[in-house]
């Protein structure tokens, strides 16, 4: 269980290695910049089992790297502890979202608020897409969106 007086977030994608890592990574140095990390528990997960025990893509890292953004993860799924252990599950489109739901309901003890990321994006784009067959742009765009639905969700939460 989360300790009194700390918050947790578990950022969720399918492989753990593009969109959630980046998430993680934007609110982490979010939460450090305003003083706040120390209130935190922070993570990210996949939904799958494709790339467990994987680095973030390289082009992920390379984008957080040109954004001064430290990422360090390295990929796991999202287990029945999660549920309890966190008090928000934060997807990143309707696939993760359905996947989440279904696991939550297996978890049967399930506290954690499941919600897209995209729901804290100011500028309204609920999905956030996989860029993994995308190209170094598509990598940007999912840093951009990160750090709207990021800042949103720390605002909503401090």
């Amino acid at each position: 269980m989360a300790a009194t007086g700390t918050k947790s977030v578990l950022f969720v994608c399918l492989g753990n290695i593009c969109r959630s890592p980046i998430a993680e990574a934007v609110f982490r140095k979010m939460a450090t910049d305003a003083g706040v990390v120390d209130k935190w528990r922070i993570d990210s997960a996949a939904t799958s089992n494709y790339e467990i025990g994987s680095p973030p893509d390289h082009r992920g890292q390379a984008c957080m790297k040109s954004h001064d953004v430290p990422m360090q993860h390295v990929a796991r799924k999202v287990t029945n502890d999660d549920f309890m252990s966190f008090e928000y599950i934060l997807g990143m489109d309707e696939s993760n979202m359905s996947e989440l739901n279904r696991r939550a309901k297996l978890a049967k003890t399930s506290s954690a608020k499941i919600e897209l990321l995209g729901s804290f994006d100011p500028q309204k784009q609920l999905i956030i897409k996989d860029p993994y067959y995308g190209s170094d742009e598509d990598f940007e765009k999912v840093y951009q969106q990160c750090v709207r639905c990021c800042k949103a969700f720390l605002e909503k939460n401090s």
